[in-house]
């Protein structure tokens, strides 16, 4: 699948510490119904079979909204329920690795902090990069803030898609104008939401608002 720039403008990232009442499927359904153009699958301490089984289900609900599906850090997972693409970590599998294996045609994305690190990903052949977090966020506790500075700058730096995650909400979204980005990737403010389909329409129509007259060619 060739990315296309558009899919970045709001996506979203699974996070079963939410799940109440509603399975996992069910939440990440209504966010699709309601808008998000991209959706990362992340479960850091499932079995793998149970993961794969998960991915494989979840693969599915995304195409058949022709939303591109990607799995957190795990390239065999990704490759066996034949997922869209990977999103990784510095600490995870090199890029030009992960392309080794999955093929040219699939989506890879990697986080980054620094300039360095974003010149670096896309001389190894990323698709796009996270860069974050840009604010203070509960869901990684160990995640180091990445100044709008900074954020400029890697969107400067790079020819390929950036979006910004980390501690992204509908009231500090608006903070991010101007920085260059492609779209923001989002966790609690879509999954830890009581009404789903509200947060992810609102979430979209803003950053379409707020990235109107800055979004890149590529």
């Amino acid at each position: 699948m060739k990315l296309d720039k558009k899919a970045l403008l709001l996506y979203a990232v699974t996070d079963r510490t939410w799940i109440g009442e509603k399975s996992l499927p069910r939440q990440i359904e209504e966010a699709l119904k309601a808008g998000i153009t991209f959706l990362q699958l992340r479960e850091k301490n499932m079995p793998r079979q149970q993961f794969l089984e998960e991915a494989m289900q979840i693969k599915k609900l995304a195409k058949s909204y022709q939303v591109p599906f990607v799995i957190n850090d795990d390239v065999e997972i990704a490759l066996k329920c034949e997922a869209d693409g990977v999103h990784l970590g510095q600490k995870d599998m090199a890029v030009d690795r992960a392309r080794s294996i999955l093929g040219a045609d699939k989506i890879i994305g990697i986080s980054a902090q620094t300039v360095k690190q974003a010149e670096q990903a896309q001389s190894q052949g990323a698709d796009y990069i996270g860069v974050g977090a840009v604010f203070n966020t509960s869901t990684k506790s160990d995640a180091l803030e990445v100044s709008f500075d900074t954020l400029r700058k890697i969107c400067d730096a790079v020819t390929i898609p950036v979006i910004a995650i980390g501690g992204i909400n509908i009231d500090n979204v608006q903070k991010l104008k101007g920085s260059g980005i492609q779209g923001i990737a989002v966790v609690s403010a879509i999954f830890a939401s009581k009404n789903i389909t509200k947060a992810t329409k609102d979430l979209l129509n803003k950053v379409k608002e707020i990235l109107n007259e800055e979004v890149k060619e590529y």
